[in-house]
């Protein structure tokens, strides 16, 4: 807690730099304005909003629930040609193919995940398991984000995520599948399940949790009040949720964003994503057959087939998560740069994952907007 030490993540197979003296220096640096609290439940000028008129021309309808479409601007296209052909191995490209997809989870503009009812919530979480259905049925990797507020990127003050299908499998995911592979090997049980057995028994960094789901500030994190969400059973993805696991799934989000935002008393900025079985071949762990980087040889599977290889792939080395990465640190105004040794060396954190559980466990769970209703 006192002295300078370094943490292994198996996850990314990296280390960690622990300075938790580092947090009692003085701070004369970048300060960030506080999100504002005076956003219109409805603004005509904003793309995101029921009967708003968006970049492309097209007019969104008077939705009152979720509500996906197709994204305006891109990273992925499904019609991309095939890049040139390299003359030098240190010149590699390769396909990237896939759609973008944006997901509002509310009509309300002045509403964020924590504030939303359960239902609501719980609705979210359903539209999320139904994308994952079927752009998996295309796309062997389906990456659901969210973006929450203006110091994380997000350009619309809207709640909403987006969701990405692409062609290959992305440098986080080809991490992650390639040290659960190797976890399961050696100890028999999946990386994540085991974890999250010994976070429930050791309870230290244990912010909340239920009969289905707990929360962690993960023993490796990098980020100051960075969580990771495990179910307690070993499950792939969001679609294998039975119902009732949906339903504690949105409970427990719901306490743990309440919890993000009382922490410094301002709708706490984020970016969060689910992590899954892909769909690919198990390829990874050989030399691909060609020139193409490991992460870009994975064949598609054939269209309108969710069955067959692809689905009986023996992933049960997988567990379904999600990570969230707050920027915060000290305060609303201060957060937590990823610069210099970071960028050059590894990463470093100087408030240890105990400290932040602690206090982030300690926190009510009836949001501050709330509390004088």
């Amino acid at each position: 807690a006192e002295h300078q030490h370094v943490r292994y993540n198996p996850l990314r197979d990296d280390w960690v730099l622990v300075s938790a003296h580092r947090v009692k220096r003085p701070w004369q640096g970048q300060l960030e304005k506080p999100p504002p609290e005076d956003v219109p439940r409805w603004d005509p000028k904003n793309p995101l909003c029921p009967g708003a008129t968006r970049a492309n021309g097209e007019v969104n309808p008077q939705y009152e629930g979720t509500f996906v479409f197709p994204n305006d601007f891109p990273a992925l296209q499904p019609d991309a040609p095939e890049p040139d052909d390299s003359d030098h191995p240190l010149f590699r490209a390769a396909p990237a193919r896939g759609v973008c997809k944006v997901m509002c989870f509310h009509p309300w503009s002045d509403l964020t995940l924590p504030l939303m009812s359960l239902p609501e919530i719980r609705a979210v979480i359903d539209s999320w398991a139904q994308l994952a259905t079927e752009l998996g049925a295309s796309y062997p990797w389906v990456q659901i984000f969210e973006n929450k507020g203006a110091m994380m990127g997000c350009s619309n003050p809207h709640p909403h995520c987006q969701v990405w299908a692409s062609s290959f499998l992305p440098n986080e995911a080809r991490l992650e599948d390639r040290t659960q592979r190797q976890h399961l090997s050696q100890r028999g049980v999946p990386m994540l399940l085991e974890y999250a057995e010994q976070e429930a028994r050791r309870k230290e960094r244990l912010v909340v949790e239920n009969a289905d789901w707990l929360v962690v500030v993960p023993y490796w994190a990098t980020w100051p009040y960075q969580t990771l969400l495990l179910p307690r059973r070993h499950v792939c993805r969001l679609q294998e949720l039975s119902d009732s696991e949906k339903d504690s799934l949105a409970s427990i989000m719901q306490r743990l964003l309440i919890k993000y935002d009382n922490l410094f008393e301002i709708s706490f900025p984020y970016s969060m994503g689910w992590h899954g079985e892909w769909r690919g071949t198990a390829i990874l762990s050989s030399t691909p057959p060609s020139s193409l980087p490991a992460a870009h040889a994975v064949p598609l599977p054939p269209a309108g087939a969710p069955t067959g290889p692809f689905l009986e792939e023996d992933c049960r080395h997988w567990q379904l998560h999600a990570h969230y990465y707050p920027p915060l640190l000290r305060s609303a105004t201060v957060r937590k740069f990823m610069v210099g040794y970071e960028m050059l060396a590894q990463a470093q954190r100087d408030l240890t994952p105990e400290q932040a559980a602690e206090r982030l466990r300690s926190l009510p769970e009836v949001h501050y907007k709330k509390r004088a209703e």
